[in-house]
C-alpha cells in the first residue's frame, strides 16, 4: 500500500484519500476538476496571455516578492510549471467555454429569455387574509403608503426594504408569483392573493427586459458549462467509468 502524504502522526495512502474525500462530500468536486482538466487537455495560451495570467495570480494573492511566491510553492507542494498551469488554467476554462458553445448563445438567450427578464415589486405577505383585505382597501383609499405598511405588517424579509424586492430574474421567483407579476402593470396594486401558506399583495414596480450584452453572454456561458459538467458527471457515474484500480 503506498503511502502519499504524512500529516502530523498520521500517514494517509492512495485509498484512504478516496474515502476521506468522500467523507467530506469533496469527491464529486474532485470529479469535477478531473472532467475540466480532461476537457481543456487541447487548449493553450500564449506567452504574453500566460504573463499576464501570472501577474493576475499574483496580485490576487499578494504574492508580490519571490520569496513571497517561493513560500507559497512550498506551502502548496508546488513547482513553478504547475503554478503556471494554475494561473492559465481559467483562461484555457473560458476558451473551451467559447468553443463550444460560444456559437450557440443567440438560440439559448431565446430559449431562455423569459426567466431571465427581471422585475422589480413591492410585496406584503401574511397568513391573515382578514389582514391582508384591511391592508389592501387602506391602500387603495391611499391611508397609508405601501411602503409603509410593509415595514409595518409584512412577515418576510422584504418588510426591511418597505416591501421592495429586485431587481430578480424571473426564473429565480416562484412560477405563481412570476404568473402573477407578468399580468400586472407597472403601479397596478392586485388584490390579495394566496400563495401556498401566505396571502400576498403585489405591484410591479418595473419590468426590465433581458439583453444579449457582454455580461449576459458571460452568465450564459457559465450556465451552460455548469450543466455540461453535471451531466458529464452523472453520465461517469452511471456509466460505471469511474474505477478505483
Amino acid at each position: 500500500m503506498a503511502q502519499v502524504l504524512q500529516v502530523r502522526n498520521q500517514t494517509i495512502s492512495t485509498e484512504t484519500i478516496i474515502t476521506l474525500l468522500a467523507n467530506y462530500q469533496m469527491l464529486p468536486q474532485f470529479l469535477h476538476e478531473v472532467i475540466v482538466d480532461q476537457a481543456i487537455a487541447s487548449f493553450t495560451c500564449t506567452s504574453e496571455e500566460k504573463a499576464s495570467a501570472c501577474q493576475q495570480f499574483y496580485k490576487k494573492y499578494q504574492l508580490t516578492s519571490e520569496s513571497e511566491r517561493q513560500q507559497w510553492l512550498e506551502l502548496y507542494e508546488m513547482t513553478p510549471e504547475q503554478l503556471e498551469n494554475l494561473t492559465i488554467r481559467e483562461l484555457r476554462i473560458e476558451k473551451f467555454k467559447r468553443a463550444t458553445w460560444g456559437h450557440k448563445l443567440e438560440s439559448y438567450f431565446l430559449t431562455r429569455k423569459s426567466s431571465l427578464d427581471k422585475v422589480i415589486y413591492s410585496l406584503i405577505r401574511t397568513k391573515d387574509i382578514g389582514v391582508a383585505n384591511e391592508l389592501y382597501f387602506r391602500i387603495q383609499e391611499a391611508e397609508q403608503s405601501f411602503g409603509k405598511l410593509a415595514r409595518e405588517y409584512s412577515q418576510g424579509l422584504e418588510a426591511q426594504t418597505n416591501g421592495l424586492l429586485g431587481p430578480i430574474e424571473l426564473g429565480k421567483i416562484s412560477l405563481a408569483l412570476t404568473q402573477i407579476l407578468l399580468v400586472s402593470q407597472p403601479g397596478q396594486v392586485l388584490p390579495p392573493t394566496r400563495l401556498g401558506e401566505w396571502v400576498v399583495i403585489v405591484r410591479l414596480e418595473k419590468l426590465i427586459p433581458s439583453q444579449l450584452n457582454q455580461a449576459m453572454r458571460q452568465q450564459l456561458l457559465n450556465e451552460l458549462f455548469k450543466n455540461w459538467l453535471q451531466e458529464q458527471l452523472v453520465k461517469l457515474v452511471s456509466d460505471g467509468l469511474i474505477s478505483l484500480n
